[in-house]
């Protein structure tokens, strides 16, 4: 899916240098139609290297310098099933149904369990095959997976959904404000779908007060306004999402259906559109269009640029990098999973410190332990599966024991897609 965004920003990032790929791919009709659309596209840009598409790990990783990673087991099934289990068959009970969350609560502690199998298997193989590579996380729930791969030792930096973009995105509130996009100059700070604005200007004019007015008149949604007065902060990004990790609100009802991914039918639009570079060329006026039709559905991130970045040590900017605290918001512990713009000089972080209001710090405080405890819970700690339900905020307000029984049923319902309880 991620395929045709990963080429162009290869292509423009690596500009006339050879990029050597390797896609990992089990399904042998997709290998076809993935190394088809591929070729044609390295062909039109007219470069050196090239991708290979495999179905054997050890030879995609094979002395890797980057590995990216974009996975999410089952979610949309499993994520379901434990919606249903969340549900109460009483009928003035709805249960725990608040809680079938994609990221933060109950249902994003199983789904970032779920995803530990799966990204704790590609270390095992990464520890054989490239032990020394840098990782660019993709995958779902991003903070935590991030978490994941921190705690075996590997350098990662991880790019969800931006916070630039989206009813409440820093993109969204230029418009509002009538700043032209090239006069645009945002910032925002925070954790992965939970970042704050920090800074928004028209050239240099600063033009926060009037958009802190308008979140007071209620007019950026009733949420906004309440974090507003919470935390003297305004959400960049969807609210949705932040409001996963946050105890039940009242404006917000988590998606009974929520998407992962592709549905079936963009999944079949999208391997016609390839099938047809494939067989016609990039550069034919055919193949042309279903690129340009694949490239209008991708999603508006950069992986390769930031990766390459690191690696030949350039200097560069980029938004919304999930990385490993340090000191960049120096009111967060240094091993917080953290979400700013990234400024690199020689390849090395460079990004002046971040502070943020104290009320909206202690906040972050508590979604970041939470984040960090889901990813040690992972890997098989049955302990910090029982801290995560003490702590979490997301369970704010309910009976912590009762959440306790509900979570160890969820794990017994999922066994076969967890790392096995490293507990005796």
């Amino acid at each position: 899916m991620l395929l045709p965004a990963l080429l162009a920003d290869l292509l423009f990032a690596a500009k006339q240098k050879d990029a050597t790929l390797f896609l990992e791919e089990g399904n042998p009709a997709m290998q076809e139609v993935l190394q088809g659309y591929a070729d044609a596209i390295f062909r039109r840009a007219g470069l050196g290297g090239g991708m290979t598409v495999t179905g054997h790990r050890q030879e995609a990783l094979q002395d890797a310098d980057c590995v990216i990673y974009a996975g999410d087991p089952q979610a949309a099934s499993r994520f379901f099933m434990d919606r249903s289990a969340l549900e109460s068959d009483q009928e003035d009970d709805p249960g725990l149904t608040d809680q079938a969350r994609v990221n933060g609560g109950i249902e994003g502690l199983l789904h970032a369990m779920r995803a530990g199998k799966a990204v704790l298997s590609l270390c095992d193989a990464m520890d054989a095959a490239c032990p020394d590579a840098m990782v660019v996380n993709l995958g779902q729930p991003l903070a935590r997976t991030t978490g994941m791969f921190l705690n075996r030792g590997y350098r990662c930096l991880a790019m969800g959904r931006t916070p630039m973009k989206g009813a409440n995105g820093a993109e969204t509130y230029a418009k509002r404000l009538q700043i032209s996009p090239e006069r645009l100059r945002a910032s925002t700070a925070g954790l992965p779908g939970f970042a704050f604005l920090t800074e928004i200007r028209d050239g240099k004019s600063d033009l926060m007060p009037k958009l802190r007015q308008a979140a007071r008149d209620g007019e950026l949604g009733n949420l906004a306004k309440r974090w507003l007065a919470w935390w003297d902060a305004i959400p960049a990004g969807d609210v949705t999402d932040h409001a996963e990790f946050l105890p039940a609100q009242p404006d917000f009802i988590p998606e009974e259906k929520p998407e992962f991914g592709e549905t079936v039918e963009k999944r079949k639009e999208r391997i016609l559109y390839m099938n047809t570079v494939r067989q016609q060329g990039a550069e034919a006026q055919e193949g042309a269009m279903a690129q340009l039709l694949l490239l209008s559905k991708a999603p508006p991130i950069r992986p390769i640029r930031l990766a390459l970045s690191v690696l030949n040590g350039k200097d560069d900017a980029i938004p919304a990098v999930t990385r490993r605290n340090g000191g960049t918001m120096p009111q967060l512990s240094p091993d917080a999973v953290i979400e700013t713009e990234l400024r690199l000089e020689n390849g090395k972080d460079a990004t002046e410190p971040v502070r943020v209001p104290e009320a909206l710090a202690e906040i972050l405080a508590e979604v970041d332990e939470a984040n960090r405890l889901a990813a040690r819970a992972a890997a098989g700690d049955m302990g910090a599966v029982r801290e995560y339900v003490e702590t979490d905020p997301a369970l704010s307000g309910l009976d912590r024991l009762y959440c306790q029984e509900v979570v160890e049923a969820l794990i017994r319902q999922n066994a076969d897609m967890l790392v096995e309880d490293k507990e005796p």
